[in-house]
């Protein structure tokens, strides 16, 4: 498959993230288009990495770790969302039990 149809295809996935995080006001769904933007990144990467891996074998290079750099950042990609969904999580858990609501407009009135 062409590498064109994995850089449309995460330009729309991190397109529809972008749109969501600027539109929405609920917590929970900002957090799922923060998510959704890492996804399209890390399925670039991959992208990238196979098609340089292709690259290095139709060039005859025989190099084991040529292809793996892009997997490699999506592995701490993975590990960094993981950790921000676990503390977001446990934010929004926070904000709900002492708002009952899940609104990211109220969290202005937590200043005072």
């Amino acid at each position: 498959m062409p590498i064109q149809y994995y850089i449309y295809l995460s330009l729309v996935l991190f397109s529809i993230g972008i749109i969501g995080v600027l539109t929405r006001r609920n917590a929970i769904i900002v957090f799922m288009c923060i998510e959704l933007m890492l996804n399209s990144v890390n399925l670039l990467l991959v992208a990238f990495s196979k098609m340089h891996l292709a690259f290095a074998m139709a060039n005859d290079k025989l190099a084991t770790t040529v292809g793996t750099d892009g997997q490699l950042f999506v592995f701490f990609i993975m590990v960094v969302a993981a950790a921000e969904v676990s503390v977001g999580l446990a934010i929004i858990v926070m904000l709900y039990r002492n708002t009952h609501s899940v609104d990211i407009n109220f969290l202005n009135r937590l200043k005072n």
